[in-house]
């Protein structure tokens, strides 16, 4: 699936010590006030898997719980991003899609924009995180929050039924962009289902072909096609699946833009994307969002926040 360029932007500390930052960390929560600059510059500069060893060096060498304390210490947006780091990311993935679903209403588009975006295997192992720490089936859990065709992409994702295995086809992809126009365009009504099924279906590097495809037999672009076809939370999954199939990149950087765009800012996106992506492709999505809009991601943070939830989140986009 992944033929893109990865670059991220937080690596691997290659001269890791935990003992060393799980007793900085301390001694920056110890006594009278907290000293935020030195926890940001343990956690941000380490990979996930050596922020959980330094979770259990604290508790080995202090007997007590990194978390607990982290959580006392800390408030806000600052609190909430500290913590995000300090999950394993499936955990954290988990996490946001139970948020999502808890109390009144349901945030789809989270659930959109985590499983949407994602391999079968990340999927399988957010649903084990899931059920790991929730108790319940992730499966079950979104049955019972959304429904209709939208319902049934979701679960087939969630079942793994993108193909990853097979190489692309070219004549197949021929046909299947035949489908997609007498499915949509080409006739009266919109068959839903086809468009599902494609799209859970099929690779990401067969699904770019038959976009190609789908051009040349209906003279518009699939993503004209979709919009003028569809509607509400089907149409943001399947738009969220082509942008990901044409540039995932791009699909990350319109989406931190979109997060800090207009009146406000929408930080659960922006620590979720940030957090989420920095040790996978962070680095080459910043590229992306210069190139769009001609300002570096670095920047457009640095003015929408503030605070020491601004210094972490500069610190794990990385330079300037």
């Amino acid at each position: 699936m992944d033929f893109y360029m990865n670059e991220p932007s937080v690596r691997p500390d290659p001269s890791f010590n935990a003992l060393e930052d799980a007793k900085a960390l301390r001694a920056a929560m110890k006594g009278f006030g907290t000293d935020e600059q030195a926890i940001i510059k343990v956690l941000t500069t380490k990979a996930y898997f050596q922020r959980q060893e330094i979770i259990t060096a604290f508790k080995n060498e202090f007997g007590r719980d990194l978390i607990k304390d982290l959580k006392s210490e800390l408030g806000g947006k600052f609190e909430k991003l500290v913590l995000a780091l300090m999950e394993t990311p499936y955990e954290y993935l988990a996490h946001e899609l139970e948020n999502a679903m808890a109390g009144l209403g349901t945030d789809e588009d989270v659930l959109t924009e985590v499983l949407c975006t994602r391999s079968n295997q990340d999927i399988q192992f957010i649903s084990a995180a899931y059920q790991n720490r929730f108790g319940k089936s992730l499966e079950d859990s979104i049955k019972g929050e959304v429904s209709g065709e939208y319902k049934r992409l979701l679960v087939m994702l969630l079942n793994g039924a993108r193909d990853e295995t097979s190489g692309v086809n070219l004549d197949r992809a021929k046909e299947q962009a035949e489908k997609l126009y007498a499915a949509g365009e080409g006739c009266w009504g919109t068959d839903e289902e086809t468009f599902v099924i494609l799209l859970a279906h099929e690779s990401f590097q067969q699904l770019r072909i038959v976009f190609d495809e789908y051009r040349k037999v209906s003279g518009k672009t699939i993503e004209q096609a979709i919009k003028s076809e569809f509607s509400g939370d089907l149409l943001t999954a399947i738009e969220t699946i082509v942008r990901c199939v044409l540039n995932r990149n791009r699909y990350y950087a319109e989406k931190l833009e979109a997060a800090m765009k207009g009146y406000g800012t929408d930080d659960s996106t922006l620590i979720r994307i940030i957090v989420s992506r920095a040790e996978i492709d962070l680095g080459s999505i910043k590229k992306e969002y210069q190139d769009l809009y001609r300002k570096t991601l670095h920047d457009a943070v640095k003015k929408e926040t503030g605070g020491d939830y601004k210094a972490a989140l500069l610190a794990l986009i990385g330079d300037a």
